[in-house]
């Protein structure tokens, strides 16, 4: 277990009988070359491998492929085939080295791979965000790893906080794009290839991006629906292991429920689901969970997380994270993983993907905003404002609460930074906008939450029991079908994800198809004013919190109180302000 850290600098080399500059630049993050400008982070729990060469060029990545026989294919039709026993990262340098590009975007999986190609370093991110990939510069010389720490401890870069992601995280509960928390560090956009060159200068190509394609062959609603379930038994089968058990964190929703029904059709061996409970006495959804396992014979656990628990896990989990959630569900997650992990399982399926590729209830705020935008005495109204700034609050997080949040010193320091709004313009008022607004507010889901929010945690925190983590609903296909599939069908009349419920509608009982979303209520405000209160006091209130002068002490005893702005979203915001803190205190920072 391993992640991985890559260096190219100018500097005496291998040649003279000294260490290269690059290699010393890694020894000093901490990570020994295991070859030239190459290394392995041994303390930090990932999938990295290598090094690997191919066609003259020398690689390490963090790399699982779906669609072998595919690749395979492709190289052999080159006149270039891969050995048969080709490592995946190894297999997907060959693609890169004779195919390019479209090599990169044949592939299917979750992939950073980093390749020293004569003078220049490449860095290659998957299409959805699956696996993350950071790069800086300084002394001459470019870094990029797939542990933010190995930066953090690079003397030559002498990382401070990003005051601006700050910001951002507290707008969206994540990062939604390239920055991270570490000033002069970014994070490789996924669906990107980056070249980087000696010289410092960045060349950017997109090998996917996803496309609004709603002119292709007239078909009707069943069309889309028999195309989209034959995706999605694909998506499932490719992502299943060989000859083993299987585990699938189930919630009880229909996109866990139809990943757990298909799993049970289409594997020929066990298939283990895992369900959370926060007690009895709040509203869950075990009854839905417990359904579909019963329905899908599948072996079946529960697993009740306790304020206690959470309150004793926080700062590790955070800890294990290269930028902060503001989920507090990431407990709870970890504790699933360690089950999983536990009952000697390697693979572990999720139903993530399904509200921002086909269209959940959290897009329907926005909707309902554009329907009012052009009503009469709509102007100057909270609802005229533009979609960027709209969307912005419809995630209802700390945005309108900055002014009473930060202390001065702080928002004097962000006058000049570029605003948040920024993230979501592309995908929102942007000239390559896609046509639809449904679309759009996919899109901008997809690109955002869903590679810098639900991808990331997914990966650390399956990652850090051994686990590999894998969302069938975000493969590169069905995301395809669903930017093919018109709006009417994913948002049919008052029916969220129209099309993907009908897709399965055969593999579940109709109570499960049919239910309304609801959403884990998770007992953030029980958590704040019990187990987790002393603790926030003296975090959030403390001589280092203090000493960073990130947030004004009044506004922060004021929600602890539950009093103020925090309502009507009560603990939700506190939540996020206690996990900047341990992350930043896990960071040094």
């Amino acid at each position: 277990m391993a992640r991985f850290c890559v260096c190219l600098a100018s500097g005496t080399g291998p040649a003279d009988g000294r260490p290269g500059a690059a290699d010393l630049h890694l020894a000093a993050m901490g990570a020994p070359p295991v070859a030239p400008g190459l290394a392995l982070v041994r303390d930090e729990p990932g999938h990295a491998q290598g090094p690997f060469d191919a066609h003259g060029m020398r690689a390490v990545g963090e790399v699982t492929l779906h669609n072998r026989a595919e690749l395979r294919a492709a190289l052999t039709a080159d006149g270039a085939p891969a050995p048969q026993d080709a490592a995946d990262g190894e297999l997907l340098l060959r693609c890169w080295a004779r195919l390019g590009a479209q090599g990169i975007a044949l592939a299917e999986g979750m992939f950073a791979l980093a390749v020293l190609d004569g003078d220049d370093l490449v860095l290659i991110r998957d299409h959805v965000g699956a696996r993350t990939l950071f790069y800086a510069r300084a002394a001459d010389a470019w870094a990029a790893a797939t542990s933010l720490r190995a930066l953090r401890r690079w003397p030559a870069l002498g990382t401070r906080m990003n005051l601006s992601a700050v910001r951002s995280f507290l707008t969206f509960a994540y990062l939604p794009g390239d920055e991270t928390l570490l000033e002069g560090v970014r994070e490789v956009l996924p669906g990107r290839v980056l070249r980087l060159a000696a010289d410092g200068t960045v060349t950017e190509t997109v090998h996917w991006e996803p496309r609004e394609r709603l002119d292709g062959p007239p078909g009707g609603s069943d069309d889309h629906v028999l195309t989209l379930r034959a995706l999605l038994e694909e998506a499932t089968a490719r992502r299943l292991p060989d000859a083993e058990a299987v585990g699938v964190l189930l919630s009880g929703g229909i996109d866990s429920s139809l990943v757990t029904a298909l799993a049970a059709k289409l594997h020929s061996h066990p298939v283990h689901t895992y369900s959370i409970s926060f007690g009895d006495e709040l509203p869950n959804e075990l009854g839905y969970s417990g359904l579909v396992a019963a329905h899908c014979h599948t072996r079946h656990r529960v697993l009740t997380v306790s304020g206690t628990a959470v309150a004793a896990r926080l700062a590790d989990t955070a800890a294990l994270l290269d930028s902060p959630v503001g989920d507090p569900l990431t407990v709870p997650n970890l504790m699933l993983a360690e089950a999983v992990a536990g009952d000697g399982l390697r693979t572990v399926l999720n139903g993530e993907g399904g509200d921002p590729v086909f269209g959940g209830p959290k897009n329907l705020p926005m909707l309902v905003q554009e329907m009012h935008a052009g009503t009469p005495g709509a102007a100057g109204s909270p609802w005229s404002e533009d979609r960027a700034t709209a969307y912005l609050r419809s995630y209802r997080k700390c945005w309108t609460d900055l002014p009473q949040l930060l202390t001065a010193d702080a928002l004097s320091a962000l006058e000049p930074a570029p605003p948040p709004q920024r993230f979501v313009e592309p995908y929102l008022t942007g000239p390559d906008r896609m046509t639809h607004l449904l679309n759009q507010l996919l899109h901008c889901n997809l690109r955002t939450k869903g590679a810098h929010h639900i991808l990331t945690k997914v990966e650390r925190l399956t990652a850090s029991q051994g686990l590999q983590g894998r969302a069938p609903l975000f493969d590169r296909r069905v995301v395809d079908h669903a930017f093919a599939t018109p709006p009417a069908l994913k948002l049919r009349g008052t029916a969220e994800k129209w099309v993907l419920k009908e897709a399965v509608r055969d593999l579940l009982p109709a109570t499960v198809v049919d239910r309304p979303k609801s959403g884990m209520r998770v007992p953030v405000q029980q958590w704040l004013s019990g187990p987790l209160r002393e603790l926030g006091g003296d975090l959030l209130l403390g001589r280092a919190a203090r000493r960073r002068g990130l947030f004004r002490p009044d506004t922060v005893r004021t929600w602890m109180r539950g009093e103020g702005t925090l309502l009507p979203r009560q603990g939700g915001k506190l939540w996020l302000v206690l996990t900047l803190e341990l992350w930043l205190r896990a960071y040094d920072l």
